[in-house]
């Protein structure tokens, strides 16, 4: 049995990993990562892509929390009968929403990163915002954050320093949870089964 999983691009190699070293039979159809910065066009994107491949596999599903789509995710993955990752958002999905709820009621202001937004900050945050060209337009989309956690699921040298590097861009005091793969794992292991 073939399972064709329509994912975000941010989560695509994530789930890759985990398919090699639980030898899935799943294809991964990625779309692109910085469709987060237009979350009302996430669920086109998922639909369209849904009807592409559902007649390859025996069954599809969605590697997509809500993602700020607001329910409209939802309707389309109703329509084709498919599963969903759980959450609100990949932070959810990697840390649980519990804990994401329990971080967010200590310290409304903070602004998340995984692993794949410290590697993409540059070009996913810096350059989406304009703040390469506009660097005095910092403190106003970041006024209202206090810090900075990095979600972190494999962390190494290279991706600490390019942490460090994304909250001095954006003037926050960075810390750092280490979340792993269970997360995921655990959701991508709800969502291919039957």
């Amino acid at each position: 049995m073939s399972i064709g999983i329509v994912a975000c691009g941010a989560l695509a190699t994530h789930i890759a990993e985990l398919a090699a070293q639980n030898a899935l039979d799943i294809t991964i159809y990625p779309l692109p990562p910085l469709l987060h910065n237009r979350p009302e066009k996430i669920a086109q994107e998922v639909d369209e892509l849904l009807l592409q491949i559902k007649d390859s596999h025996s069954q599809c599903a969605v590697a997509y929390a809500d993602c700020g789509t607001y329910g409209a995710l939802d309707t389309v993955i109703k329509g084709h009968n498919v599963k969903r990752l759980g959450g609100n958002h990949c932070y959810d999905v990697f840390a649980g929403r519990a804990e994401i709820e329990k971080i967010m009621a200590e310290n409304a202001g903070t602004y998340f990163l995984t692993d794949f937004l410290v590697k993409s900050f540059h070009r996913s945050v810096i350059v989406e915002l304009g703040l390469d060209r506009y660097p005095h337009l910092r403190d106003d989309y970041f006024k209202n954050y206090s810090r900075l956690m990095w979600l972190a699921q494999s962390p190494t040298a290279e991706l600490t320093q390019a942490a460090l590097s994304a909250a001095q861009e954006i003037g926050l005091p960075l810390e750092t949870t280490l979340v792993g793969y269970q997360g995921l794992r655990e959701q991508l292991e709800v969502l291919i089964s039957h």
